[in-house]
């Protein structure tokens, strides 16, 4: 396994059980007793509504690009991400590809340049997306040297 892909796996399972404590209630046995006390461990309550907890690894953005990729960005409902990868003719970005439920594709516009991949996500309801796309480390030339090293893109989207 490559150590990009142990990063991403490592990430992504961290995201999950963070996401499934989320919406949890500790002591919410109704009895409205002030003798019951946290347990040392937990977080003081947030100040944020429940519904959407403040996470220190996601980030808000409305753009991406090659430079993002490891990344966890959090959208709301209604808000519009996307992305730009330049590539070369010689090493181009395969198309964005997305895993999971909460984004719908929209018009990204125009690619110029062979190799880039351009695409645009509309967030429409509350979920998780991998998007991801890849392109050879090595130019695909031929009569010159060559390898089969891929380089990944990843970025985990949040939509609350």
């Amino acid at each position: 396994m490559r150590p990009t892909t142990h990063r991403t796996a490592l990430a992504l399972a961290a995201l999950t059980l963070l996401l499934a404590g989320c919406g949890t209630e500790a002591g919410s046995e109704g009895g409205g007793s002030d003798t019951v006390s946290p347990p040392p461990s937990s977080s003081p309550p947030p100040s944020s509504s429940p519904s959407a907890p403040p996470s220190p690894d996601c980030t808000s953005a409305s753009q991406l690009d090659a430079g993002d990729s490891g990344s966890t960005v959090c959208l709301a409902v209604g808000d519009t991400l996307r992305i730009s990868l330049d590539g070369t003719k010689s090493r181009p970005w395969k198309p964005v590809t997305a895993e999971g439920a909460g984004l719908e594709p929209t018009n990204s516009g125009i690619v110029l340049l062979p190799g880039d991949a351009s695409s645009a996500y509309k967030a429409v309801s509350a979920g998780q997306v991998l998007l991801s796309s890849q392109r050879p480390l090595c130019a695909t030339g031929t009569g010159g040297v060559s390898c089969k090293g891929i380089q990944e893109w990843r970025v985990t989207v949040v939509v609350t």
